[in-house]
C-alpha cells in the first residue's frame, strides 16, 4: 500500500512542517502558554544530531520553527520532555550503556527562543543509559523511566526503572524515591521474572510514568514486558505495588502506556508496536475496567485497520503513544475521546463513550514521504491543546502535522 496524498476523515490538516529537514520526532510534544501570549510547541527528537525544536504555533495554520538545539553527539537522542510553566526538563538517553550525557536537564524557557540552562541531572553509569521517558507537570517532581550509576540489571534490557527527582529547588535536583520490577534488578531477593520469547523479549523496564492531579498519590507506570503498574506514591520515598495487568503472553508484550479515566472507571492502555511488517501484530490500544484499582480487567479493545492493508507498507503497524490528558494549562482533556498515533496507520481518534464498543470517528493517514527514511510515514506521538489543535509527528523524517477534527 502505498498512499500519493493524504487519507483523512474527520480530520483537516491544517499545516505540514518538515522541521527544517530535522524531522526525526521522538515522544515530547508539549505546549507552552508563553508570557507575551504566544503558544509555542515544543518537541523532542527521536535522533541526533536535533535535541529540541520549538515552534510558534500561536496560528495553527502558520507553524514557525523559532528554535532548534544540537546535541553533544550523534550516540544520544532527547526523546521526551515536559512543561511546568516557564520550566522544562528534557530527557536525554545515549545508544549504549555507560554513555554520557545520560540523564534530564531543567530549562528557563521564559524567552523561548533562548532557553537557559538551571541544572543536570545525571542518570549515567556502567548499566545505565540514562532517561528514557519523563513526565514533569506539576513544578515539584519529575516522574521518570531510567537507569542509574548504582543499578544493575539482571538483563540489559531491564536497565530502566521508575524514579521520582524533587525539582523544587531546580538547581539542585535530588531523587527521594525509586521503584523496580521485583527480581530484574542484582541483588534481588525474588527470582528473575520469565523472559518473552525471541523476537518479543524487550524488557522489564518502566516506559512511560503518569502522575496526574486528581490523584498525586498514584503513578500509572507502562511495564513493556511487565504489562502496566499502579503505584501508591503517597510516600515519595517508599512506592508500593497496587496491582499489575499483564496481557502478554499470549500477546507480545510492550505495554507503552496506562492513561487513566478518572470521572469514569475506566483505563486506556497501548502497547507499542515495535517490529516492523505487522511482525509483532495485534498492538491494541486497551479499554480497562478500572473502578477497582487492584484488579485491572480488560472490556474492550479500540478498532484498527485490517493488517493486510499496512503489512507491506514499510516500517511498523499498531499502537504506540496517546494524549495522555496531560494537566498542563494548554492542553486538550476528554473524558471520552481517545487520540492515538499508530505508525504508518497514521493518527486515529477513538469515542468511548460506550466502553464495551469503542468507535472510531476519524482518522489521518499522511501521504508517503521523500523526506522519511522508511519511504512511508510512521505518526509517533500526538498532543492536542485547549483549541481542539492537534499536533503529530512522524518519527522517520516528515516532520510536524497539524490538523483539527472536522466531525
Amino acid at each position: 500500500m502505498t498512499l500519493a496524498e493524504h487519507d483523512s476523515l474527520g480530520l483537516r490538516l491544517l499545516a505540514h512542517d518538515p522541521l527544517g529537514g530535522h524531522g526525526c520526532m521522538g515522544e515530547g510534544v508539549r505546549i507552552q502558554l508563553a508570557s507575551d501570549g504566544r503558544r509555542i510547541l515544543w518537541l523532542a527528537h527521536e535522533r541526533a544530531p536535533k535535541g529540541i525544536t520549538a515552534v510558534d504555533v500561536s496560528d495553527p495554520r502558520a507553524p514557525s520553527v523559532i528554535l532548534q538545539t544540537d546535541l553533544s553527539h550523534d550516540e544520544m537522542r532527547t526523546n521526551s520532555l515536559g512543561i511546568s510553566g516557564d520550566v522544562m526538563a528534557v530527557a536525554y538517553q545515549t545508544s549504549q550503556v555507560g554513555q554520557t550525557p545520560a540523564g534530564f536537564e531543567l530549562y528557563d524557557i521564559k524567552n523561548p527562543e533562548s532557553p537557559r540552562l538551571i541544572s543536570f541531572f545525571d542518570a549515567s553509569g556502567p548499566a545505565s543509559r540514562g532517561v528514557h521517558n519523563l513526565w514533569f507537570c506539576d513544578g515539584e517532581f519529575v516522574h521518570m523511566a531510567s537507569g542509574a550509576g548504582d543499578f544493575t540489571p539482571h538483563h540489559p534490557l531491564d536497565d530502566q526503572f521508575y524514579r521520582i527527582v524533587d525539582v523544587r529547588d531546580p538547581a539542585k535536583p535530588t531523587e527521594v524515591g525509586r521503584w523496580w520490577l521485583p527480581g530484574t534488578r542484582v541483588g534481588d531477593t525474588v527470582d528473575p521474572p520469565p523472559r518473552h520469547r525471541q523476537p518479543f523479549d524487550c524488557g522489564m523496564r518502566a516506559h512511560n510514568t503518569n502522575v496526574y492531579p486528581e490523584r498525586t498519590d498514584r503513578c500509572y507506570i507502562g511495564l513493556i514486558d511487565a504489562g502496566a503498574a499502579i503505584l501508591d506514591i503517597s510516600d515519595k520515598g517508599s512506592p508500593k505495588l497496587i496491582s499489575r495487568w499483564d496481557n502478554s503472553p499470549p500477546f507480545c508484550g510492550f505495554t507503552h502506556t496506562l492513561m487513566p479515566i478518572f470521572s469514569r472507571g475506566i483505563m486506556i492502555a497501548t502497547d507499542e508496536a515495535v517490529l516492523v511488517g505487522g511482525e509483532d501484530h495485534p498492538k491494541h490500544v486497551w479499554v480497562l475496567d478500572g473502578r477497582d484499582e487492584t484488579n485491572l480487567v480488560p472490556i474492550s479493545t479500540c478498532p484498527q485497520p485490517p493488517l493486510e492493508d499496512y503489512i507491506d507498507r514499510g516500517g511498523r503497524f499498531g499502537a504506540h503513544n496517546l494524549h495522555e490528558n496531560h494537566p498542563d494549562p494548554g492542553a486538550f482533556r476528554s473524558d471520552t475521546l481517545v487520540f492515538g498515533t499508530f505508525f504508518n496507520a497514521g493518527l486515529r481518534v477513538y469515542d468511548t463513550s460506550d466502553p464495551y464498543r469503542p468507535r472510531e470517528v476519524a482518522h489521518f493517514e499522511p501521504a508517503d514521504s521523500e523526506l522519511s527514511y522508511v519511504s512511508t510515514t510512521q505518526l509517533n506521538d500526538v498532543f492536542v491543546d485547549d483549541r481542539g489543535v492537534i499536533y503529530t509527528v512522524d518519527r522517520c523524517g516528515a516532520g510536524l502535522y497539524i490538523l483539527e477534527l472536522d466531525l
